[in-house]
């Protein structure tokens, strides 16, 4: 079993946070010992002086992690930009090494890390170093969480495109329904057609659970093992 796991999206505000939790809790309940990370987070709420990471956080309630909000998230800025335009913005130099020292750190101290970028895989966090450039850094494959409706095929084949490109392992992809919406026919459809054309694997389909941020509790009522097909990438 690889000791990590980069849970990318098609776009922003796509649902990661909820799925990367999710597989931490799924993978929690099958006897693994799991380890999360937002290495980057952007939009992040002042408190005082301080600027509080909400999806670090929720990683951290729904995995139980004991691990430091600092360990799981070294950088954190106020803007919700791209970490690079962020970062200059904010006079703050991110330094990768920092980065994967951490992740490092996490990967002896559990089976499994689960990790939640920013956006998509193009998403740059210097002038010239994409989110891609730090998977393969980390040496660890992708998940890729793609919305349901009407444009999904083509967002979802661009980005397993690009991963495959730059040597990145995909393991699957999950379509999520993370906004309640009118009901589109194309959702019917774009899971399979997505892979029968991409030869990746459908890992689930993921329902619209209301208030999911604010109830991170309501992730371990439901039977995750039944909506996402974890044997794809555990044993």
């Amino acid at each position: 079993m690889t000791k990590g796991i980069f849970i990318t999206g098609t776009d922003t505000c796509i649902g990661k946070t909820v799925i990367s939790g999710a597989l931490a809790i799924a993978l929690k309940e099958m006897g693994y010992d799991v380890g999360v990370m937002k290495p980057i987070e952007t939009g992040c709420r002042r408190s005082g002086k301080k600027l509080i990471p909400s999806d670090a956080i929720f990683l951290k309630k729904t995995s139980g992690s004991r691990d430091s909000l600092d360990l799981i998230n070294p950088y954190r800025f106020k803007r919700p930009l791209a970490p690079a335009v962020a970062s200059e913005l904010e006079g703050v130099k991110i330094d990768i090494s920092r980065i994967l020292r951490s992740f490092e750190l996490l990967k002896k101290r559990h089976d499994i890390v689960i990790v939640e970028g920013a956006g998509g895989i193009l998403v740059p966090i210097n002038k010239d170093y994409f989110f891609l450039d730090l998977i393969r850094d980390m040496g660890i494959p992708i998940i890729i969480v793609a919305r349901p409706g009407l444009g999904t095929i083509n967002h979802t084949l661009l980005t397993i495109r690009c991963a495959r490109e730059h040597g990145i392992p995909v393991i699957g992809f999950i379509i999520n329904h993370s906004n309640r919406s009118k009901p589109d026919p194309s959702e019917v459809t774009n899971p399979l057609v997505i892979k029968r054309l991409s030869n990746i694997p459908l890992i689930g389909v993921f329902p619209f659970i209301p208030d999911l941020k604010g109830e991170p509790q309501k992730l371990r009522k439901i039977n995750l093992c039944k909506i996402l097909d974890i044997s794809l990438f555990v044993p």
